[in-house]
């Protein structure tokens, strides 16, 4: 006698909500079908069932999968997570009692099936044991951008769908550095999305879609949307920046931006939103050049040695009304852009402008992560270049920062020009610290020529260090050590030992 073969798993993809966008596919599994399961709340009413209605059968069996809860609280002793998990479980219990009898189930999907869906939890639960197809649907956020008639996403452009249930600054941080987004799951949580929104820069441009393809559609600009009326199906929208207005707003401003050290992995989410937003881009070429292009954006590079010149263009063009970012290398307001900014900005005829500082992450923090924590306890920064001020002014600062036994960050260590000032450096720190003071030398930290090395400050050769390198030199209680793994470790413990 053989075996009966077990039924057939659909999760069925039904669309936004018009029952014209379902899918062929999707309406022969609903006529293929011998048990048609949704999901509704306890008032009964399904929007997935509405959507399939037409196609149901009188001997359809219909298996309707009631939520235990959904908004509102529960006394069960798990609280939320486990009444929806208890819930869940049933539920696929109830449709496997189908499936081995031999009985074909669709699961319907408002929407996709496994995006933001109430399927996928049948899915983990029941796919790896039945044959399963999954039948895709028009999305919500396909449907919203249609109802726009606006461009989602263009080009190189990326599109970034959050939860409206995400706590208020993370969505802050993630709208703004977005270049298209859709917020979905809003209802309650509109009040939180609307202050993300407008703390990120980004209230103007959003759009609202409510039931999109739905007999009750609504869309509005987001910023004249009522709180009160704001259901769960629907949706806020930032479409395409590619052509979206720029410039002559009469809101001109100049913010210095942090790249970090190099590369995009470097940059803040703040930061990266920042330079999306900016009208016009200012910075040094080789600075300039790790900023993606975009449409509509103007950009302005120079040589590295005119930063006055190129902080007073960029108060020029937001006084009359351009939005401008000026970017450096590492944190703006460490030997960088921020101080020539603000030096021309609080003389006429800039005082009025507008001026806000991104930070970025560090080179000496960057390179001190590389080999563990040698900045792990009190420690100076000191640039080499005598360009803005006398070594004598160094040289008197070196020695009192190693006298005072403190950890160092040795900023523009050599160029072309500039060949003698690490070896003077050297002598003076060795008056104070013994040769086998650990130094690390950081050099292109996160770029593609990235090489960390650990000498022994006797040992430190000028001629392998350029002006792409930094120089953390530890103070007498810096550590290093060889691990497990084989890699060398440096470190200053936060104890420091009493006198």
């Amino acid at each position: 006698m053989s075996e009966q073969q077990t039924g057939r798993l659909y999760g069925v993809g039904l669309g936004p909500g018009d029952p014209s966008l379902m899918t062929v596919r999707a309406v022969e599994v609903i006529a293929e079908a011998d048990v048609i399961a949704y999901h509704s709340a306890r008032h009964g009413r399904s929007i997935a069932r509405s959507i399939a209605e037409r196609h149901l059968r009188p001997d359809h069996i219909e298996e309707r999968l009631v939520y235990p809860v959904t908004t509102e609280s529960t006394d069960h002793p798990g609280g939320y997570r486990g009444a929806m998990e208890e819930f869940y479980a049933d539920a696929a219990a109830r449709l496997a009692a189908h499936l081995d009898a031999g009985r074909t189930v669709a699961v319907l999907a408002e929407g996709d099936p496994l995006f933001y869906g109430s399927y996928m939890h049948m899915h983990k639960r029941l796919a790896d044991r039945y044959p399963t197809e999954v039948v895709p649907g028009v999305t919500s956020v396909s449907a919203a951008a249609a109802r726009l008639g606006a461009p989602l996403v263009e080009g190189e452009e990326v599109l970034t769908v959050l939860p409206g249930t995400l706590p208020e600054e993370e969505l802050t941080a993630r709208l703004a550095t977005a270049d298209a987004a859709a917020v979905m799951k809003l209802g309650r949580t509109f009040p939180a999305v609307r202050r993300a929104l407008e703390r990120s820069g980004r209230l103007a441009d959003a759009r609202y879609v409510e039931r999109a393809t739905m007999n009750a559609e609504r869309t509005a600009p987001l910023a004249e949307v009522d709180p009160e009326s704001v259901p769960y199906f629907s949706m806020a929208v930032l479409p395409s920046r590619v052509d979206a207005p720029r410039g002559a707003s009469g809101a001109g401003e100049v913010v210095v931006i942090g790249l970090g050290p190099a590369g995009p992995l470097w940059l803040t989410p703040e930061a990266r939103g920042e330079l999306a937003a900016a009208d016009d881009l200012v910075g040094y070429t080789t600075y300039l050049d790790r900023v993606p292009v975009r449409p509509g954006q103007r950009r302005h590079s120079s040589d590295n040695k005119v930063e006055a010149v190129r902080a007073e263009f960029a108060l020029d063009l937001a006084r009359r009304g351009r939005r401008v970012a000026v970017v450096s290398s590492g944190d703006p307001g460490v030997f960088a852009m921020a101080t020539a900014v603000l030096e021309a900005a609080c003389e006429d005829p800039y005082r009025e402008v507008p001026v806000r500082i991104v930070p970025g992450m560090t080179a000496a923090h960057a390179a001190a992560a590389r080999v563990g924590a040698p900045l792990g306890h009190d420690y100076a920064v000191i640039s080499l270049s005598d360009r803005l001020k006398p070594w004598e002014v160094i040289a008197e600062r070196l020695r009192a920062t190693a006298a005072a036994d403190l950890v160092l960050a040795l900023y523009n260590p050599g160029s072309r020009s500039r060949v003698w000032q690490v070896g003077k450096a050297r002598e003076l720190l060795l008056e104070h610290r013994a040769p086998d003071t650990p130094v690390v030398l950081g050099r292109d930290i996160g770029g593609p020529g990235e090489r960390v090395r650990i000498v022994r400050l006797a040992d430190l050769d000028p001629a392998q260090v350029d002006m792409r390198t930094i120089i953390l030199v530890g103070s007498s209680q810096t550590r290093t050590a060889r691990r497990g793994d084989g890699t060398e470790v440096v470190w200053t413990p936060r104890r420091y030992p009493e006198t």
